[in-house]
């Protein structure tokens, strides 16, 4: 199975794709209400990943953002047809790679859904803090430790 490709957002076009990915993920597939999904940040600070599939059709999508605290990594979202083939994986790796490129002090966390907090875990990820709700969703605080 060939690996996403993974590219950072530098369109309209992408970036419609992009959110158009989330949409089906969180909005379709988890009742994330459409107003909590898509914010400001999409249009302002947040710096966007669309994966493509072997034929070129958009299958996942990522974003991060700087905040106070460091660089969150937010709406990490690959559709069903697509997961369990390393597309989340792949759009991780380039998020990651870019983010400590850019902020290489900088503390990377992220707000991990229960059902990913695993995958986030091989990827260098540990749970900092107790389980809460955001988006009606039960999630953990994460933090990467960058590799030595």
């Amino acid at each position: 199975m060939e690996t996403a490709r993974v590219h950072r957002v530098t369109s309209a076009a992408d970036l419609a794709a992009a959110l158009a990915v989330r949409h089906t993920v969180f909005v379709l597939g988890q009742n994330v209400p459409a107003t909590l999904e898509q914010d400001a940040h999409d249009h302002t600070d947040a710096t966007h990943y669309l994966a493509l599939a072997a034929d070129n059709t958009p299958c996942g999508a990522a974003r991060w953002r700087p905040t106070e605290k460091g660089v969150k990594l937010e709406r990490f979202a690959v559709l069903a047809d697509y997961r369990n083939q390393q597309a989340g994986a792949a759009l991780l790796r380039q998020v990651l790679l870019d983010v400590d490129a850019a902020h290489p002090a900088a503390t990377v966390y992220l707000h991990a859904q229960l059902p990913a907090v695993r995958f986030y875990e091989r990827h260098g990820f540990h749970q900092l803090g107790p389980q809460f709700e955001e988006g009606g969703l039960q999630h953990y605080k994460m933090v990467w430790q960058r590799p030595a």
